[in-house]
């Protein structure tokens, strides 16, 4: 009991003084655009809370199996285990954090669902691409290079395996390190590529070139991600026509690219854990992706380009926001050893 009246860490007052301050950014919006906060058929905010438990639940105890000789792998000192590794102070502090990033998240979504009142912008944004690529559309220029058979489905499955990636990655860095307040630099930067995100999906609103040029993509096979993004543009047009309707939810956003900028934090604090190998394999999952994207006619060049600044500038803000001196950054060791260890918060 002693131990869950101390005092609660302050990079935790701070993770949770950013997402507090980024909700009311977020109701303010609300009241402006006279559009209620919303959770879609639970899909952003409770469903997502119940995955994280469930990946908490399940990579906790794959920890404390890798954490156990493997000669006396038995329930017994795996349980012992994954007792002493999760203290009930622990687990809390584990859980508030977690739930920082998740208020983030959902006001994220609501905020990018708000843009698309704003008048897009890409043409402005396809001039630009051309203008890099001398004349031509950069996803034609691939379709040429790759083919638009097989290639397609190959970037489709890099494409759509993205939100299982980010499930994975960020509840396995609060779990997998020893000391919790260095798995929270991955959620602080996760919550900041967010924020940092939404802001330019406001300073440059944008649907994506499938929109702006749908001939590019015409050669293409149909796959999810075309139902996917017709289903994006009835969504837009449904709250456009009726911003009032129980289920009006917008997801479609261009500028910048998400998938380039969370994926980029990713592949950072992968660097930063010390996990080499899978920050190799990691950083060739960021370049497929940013291949998918353009490919694909979610993005424009310049989305991933900015993408791929946030995702670093993420990571800064995430570092600064956990430890916000140099003085305070140990050296963090991915593995623990569980002899005699008291893990901290």
């Amino acid at each position: 009991m002693p131990a869950l009246l101390s005092p609660v860490p302050r990079w935790l007052l701070r993770m949770w003084a950013i997402a507090l301050v980024f909700a009311l950014v977020t109701l303010w919006r609300s009241s402006v655009v006279g559009i209620p906060v919303r959770d879609p058929g639970g899909e952003i905010f409770r469903v997502r809370i119940a995955i994280t438990a469930g990946t908490f639940a399940v990579l906790a105890v794959l920890d404390a199996v890798r954490r156990v000789p493997r000669g006396e792998r038995a329930p017994g000192p795996v349980l012992e285990t994954l007792r002493r590794r999760w203290p009930a102070r622990r687990l809390l502090v584990a859980a508030a954090a977690l739930l920082a990033y998740h208020v983030v998240y959902a006001s994220y979504h609501n905020l990018k669902s708000w843009d698309v009142l704003n008048a897009p912008r890409d043409h402005a944004l396809t001039r630009v691409d051309q203008a890099l690529f001398l004349g031509h559309s950069p996803a034609v220029l691939l379709h040429s290079v790759l083919g638009e058979h097989w290639s397609a489905y190959v970037l489709v499955v890099v494409y759509e395996s993205f939100p299982t990636l980010v499930s994975i990655a960020f509840v396995a860095a609060v779990v997998g390190v020893d000391r919790l307040r260095d798995g929270a630099v991955f959620l602080a930067s996760a919550m900041w590529v967010w924020i940092l995100g939404v802001a330019t999906y406001y300073l440059v609103p944008s649907l994506g070139p499938f929109d702006d040029r749908p001939q590019d993509f015409a050669g293409l096979p149909h796959t999810i991600v075309t139902t996917t993004q017709a289903a994006y543009m009835e969504q837009r047009a449904h709250l456009l026509a009726d911003p009032s309707a129980h289920d009006a939810f917008a997801q479609v956003s261009a500028f910048a690219s998400l998938h380039v900028g969370v994926t980029t934090v990713i592949v950072l604090m992968a660097v930063y854990y010390g996990l080499r190998r899978t920050a190799a394999v990691l950083a060739g999952y960021l370049v497929l992706t940013v291949v998918a994207t353009v490919y694909l006619g979610w993005h424009f060049v310049v989305d991933d380009v900015a993408g791929l600044a946030i995702g670093i500038a993420a990571v800064g803000l995430g570092m600064l926001t956990v430890y916000p001196t140099r003085r305070s950054r140990p050296g963090v060791q991915a593995v623990g050893r569980l002899a005699g260890r008291e893990w901290a918060a």
